[in-house]
């Protein structure tokens, strides 16, 4: 038999390159293995693609209400009145009744008023002498026939309601007015610089008088009298009376403003009285008066 040299050493190494393929494919499959298992280990505790996420809730921003008009509680007006028997002034301070709680419009008023005013007789006319043939003086407006000054200082307690329109800026409301309460009478004497006799010869001279029984005659007397003696004269005589009053009215407001006040107002007045108030000579006395009235009043609402 012949030996041929390295027929036997090529299947040898044929199964050897065999042996180290197959290494290799082992250690990459192995290799792959691994790779996957590393992934799929940081991708676990991860929600997929698909899987929707839920944001952290946040917390609701706070609710902001609309801010409220501060609600008008008080007001507070001075005015002047016009009666048919005098004048008056007068203060009022009110509560304010609105239908709503928070609102800024002036319904209903609670109201307090204070009330100072001259009551006059219809027959008073101031006038001037000018028939005095005693002396040459120069006379002073004087109301014939008047005795007496009178003055009332009222306190009332009443209400203001809302019967139409509404008090809006820019618009015309109308309330009901109705109130009553306390009058203080002031009955003051009214003095004339007249000429009177001074002693029993009949001598005149000129004297400060009111009137009385001893001095009717000249107070009464035209050509005696030269003029009023002023407002000052007779206040340290002032006699009280008291009484009560009643009032009734319709009030137009028509301010520009929800915080102004702006009114006028028409009405009837009544007052009662202790006795009978005396204003003029030889006319008839009464305990009471009656009279119709228009006023005007400004002032603000807080």
């Amino acid at each position: 038999m012949i030996f041929i040299p390295g027929c036997y050493a090529q299947p040898a190494l044929t199964v050897l390159r065999f042996m180290k393929l197959i290494a290799k494919i082992f250690s990459i499959a192995v290799a792959g293995s691994m790779f996957a298992f590393s992934a799929n280990a940081q991708t676990m505790g991860r929600p997929s693609d698909t899987t929707k996420i839920n944001p952290v809730a946040k917390p609701a921003p706070p609710r902001i209400m609309p801010k409220r008009p501060k609600p008008l509680s008080k007001e507070f007006s001075v005015g002047f009145r016009l009666n048919t028997d005098g004048w008056s002034l007068f203060a009022d301070r009110g509560t304010v009744q609105s239908e709503e709680k928070f609102s800024d419009l002036f319904y209903n008023i609670k109201l307090m008023q204070l009330e100072f005013g001259e009551h006059k007789h219809p027959m008073e006319i101031k006038r001037s002498n000018t028939t005095n043939n005693i002396s040459n003086d120069k006379s002073r407006p004087f109301i014939y026939g008047k005795i007496n000054n009178f003055y009332a200082l009222k306190l009332g307690y009443g209400r203001r309601k809302l019967i139409a329109g509404k008090p809006e800026t820019g618009t015309i409301s109308v309330h009901w007015v109705y109130l009553g309460g306390l009058s203080v009478g002031l009955l003051k004497p009214y003095y004339l610089e007249a000429y009177v006799p001074v002693d029993q010869f009949g001598t005149l001279g000129q004297e400060s008088i009111k009137y009385s029984d001893s001095t009717k005659g000249p107070f009464l007397s035209k050509q005696n009298i030269l003029g009023s003696s002023g407002f000052t004269k007779g206040i340290g005589e002032i006699k009280i009376i008291p009484g009560i009053h009643l009032k009734t009215a319709l009030h137009f407001d028509f301010a520009s403003t929800k915080h102004a006040k702006l009114a006028i107002e028409t009405g009837i007045n009544a007052e009662f009285y202790a006795k009978k108030v005396e204003i003029m000579a030889n006319q008839k006395a009464q305990p009471y008066m009656v009279n119709v009235y228009a006023s005007l009043q400004f002032g603000r609402r807080k």
